[in-house]
């Protein structure tokens, strides 16, 4: 019997235990060294110790396991690929593909190889990134980071990264970064056939709606989020059902059904502005509960909000904040408008993805905590490395299901291609295009009021009747 032992994390935990599958012992440790068949190899560096998370690579090609090797373990996604042994249903996922009934990488991963010119094609980008992802790594993502940029000029695509995908995406990949206005804007300008979204899904089917002719992927299935599965386009018309007449403004972070119900979406940057630019008394703002209430502490326009939240940043907490702040004399702490009221009222800004690295690159605090999905500070640390991030990591694990190995796969196979239902498509169309075309600018939440806010959910209300889109 094969044995591994090998360090495995959590969304961040260590985890130990034993595990015997298709002929395998996996044996999960606390080590600092992984053994493969009682031999040891390169000992995993300290940093990968400290953030594995952000290591999601298949570590099959980190000198781990030899070419001749047929057993392929991959600690980023927790999973033992075996070839000649039974395979467990957990194998079969998307982003891989079987081969004789086996799951395995990829032929086109597996022949890639970190080469002397693949190292000169990618050392520019290695250079961008060498505060962020340790010289160790880099043989391991330089040779797909290779592969997905020539592949983008073959088949004339672009790659559109929210701020909250990992540096080797973000700084490597990436045509266009940013958070969820920048990505709709751009994805209307591109002139590319293909627009794939290394974000989730809510953020493809807005590009789908802006790009209607261009081919639109999305390299995970996984790429869901919390927020936007919280409504649906029947909730949103039970609640015109209950306030007649009252506009309708939807987040972004909400499915193409939803958008298609509403009168305007937004995104964190301009949500207030939108609330404003209606030009009444009142609002529906959906879905985000928290991002209402401290919308609503900006304006004099009454919010009526539906409960849903986001699961990173509803985790944050105002007395998690002051530990850091006792720990560290003079941290300057920024927060997204989607915490709790109490943690905005504690910090020194909040505003959107955009806002806050714009903060960060204009001000230069010495040390600074983004209160966000954690990703996001590494690549904001990428360009400026004198600035010291304090890390408070809340990871998004629908926006790590997003790798490089799938999204080049999405590129080789044309998979997932991202549709919306015709009789979707127009009004949701309309409610994203007013967002793009009112534009706004951020705004520093960290300076509201408290507002009393309506908070609905779906036992508040009562079924739908002759309510139409």
């Amino acid at each position: 019997m094969h044995q591994i032992r090998v360090h495995a994390v959590h969304m961040g935990h260590p985890v130990a235990g034993d595990v015997a599958d298709g002929g395998v012992r996996i044996i999960l440790t606390d080590s600092a060294a992984v053994w493969y068949a009682g031999l040891p190899f390169r000992p995993m560096p300290p940093r990968i110790h400290r953030r594995i998370g952000v290591i999601r690579k298949c570590l099959a090609r980190w000198g781990a396991f030899r070419q001749d090797r047929t057993d392929r373990y991959c600690v980023g996604c927790g999973e033992f690929y075996v070839r000649g042994g039974k395979a467990p249903d957990s194998q079969t996922r998307p982003g891989w593909t079987t081969r004789s009934g086996w799951p395995r990488p990829s032929d086109a991963y597996d022949m890639l190889e970190y080469t002397p010119e693949v190292a000169r094609a990618t050392a520019d980008l290695q250079e961008r990134v060498k505060d962020v992802i340790p010289s160790v790594e880099w043989p391991v993502v330089a040779p797909l980071i290779h592969a997905i940029n020539e592949l983008k000029k073959a088949k004339n695509a672009v790659i559109l990264a929210h701020n909250y995908q990992t540096p080797d995406i973000y700084h490597c990949v990436a045509d266009f970064v940013g958070d969820s206005l920048q990505l709709a804007i751009e994805a209307g300008k591109t002139d590319a056939d293909i627009i794939v979204q290394a974000g989730v899904h809510f953020m493809a089917e807005t590009s789908k709606l802006l790009s209607p002719d261009k081919t639109v992927l999305i390299p995970s299935l996984k790429a869901g989020c919390s927020l936007a599965s919280s409504i649906t386009g029947e909730d949103v018309r039970r609640m015109k059902q209950k306030y007649p007449g009252v506009p309708v403004v939807t987040y972004v972070n909400t499915s193409a059904d939803v958008k298609a119900e509403s009168d305007i979406c937004c995104t964190s940057a301009n949500a207030v502005n939108v609330v404003e630019a209606m030009g009444v008394d009142r609002v529906m703002l959906l879905p985000d509960e928290y991002l209402a209430k401290n919308v609503a502490a900006l304006t004099d326009v009454e919010v009526i909000a539906w409960g849903g939240l986001c699961e990173v940043h509803e985790r944050f907490t105002a007395e998690e904040i002051g530990r850091y702040r006792e720990s560290t004399p003079g941290l300057v702490v920024l927060a997204h408008p989607e915490c709790h009221p109490d943690v905005l009222a504690d910090v020194d800004y909040a505003g959107s993805t955009s806002s806050m690295i714009r903060y960060v690159k204009e001000k230069r605090p010495s040390q600074v905590l983004m209160v966000t999905e954690c990703s996001m500070s590494d690549n904001v640390a990428a360009e400026t490395p004198d600035v010291e991030f304090i890390r408070p990591c809340n990871l998004c694990p629908h926006m790590k299901s997003i790798t490089l190995q799938n999204i080049l796969e999405s590129l080789q196979e044309m998979r997932y291609e991202v549709t919306i239902p015709a009789d979707v498509v127009k009004d949701a169309r309309r409610a994203v295009q007013r967002m793009v075309d009112l534009g706004a600018e951020g705004r520093d939440f960290a300076d509201g009021v408290e507002a009393e806010v309506t908070v609905e959910n779906r036992a508040s209300l009562g079924p739908v009747v002759g309510v139409s889109g």
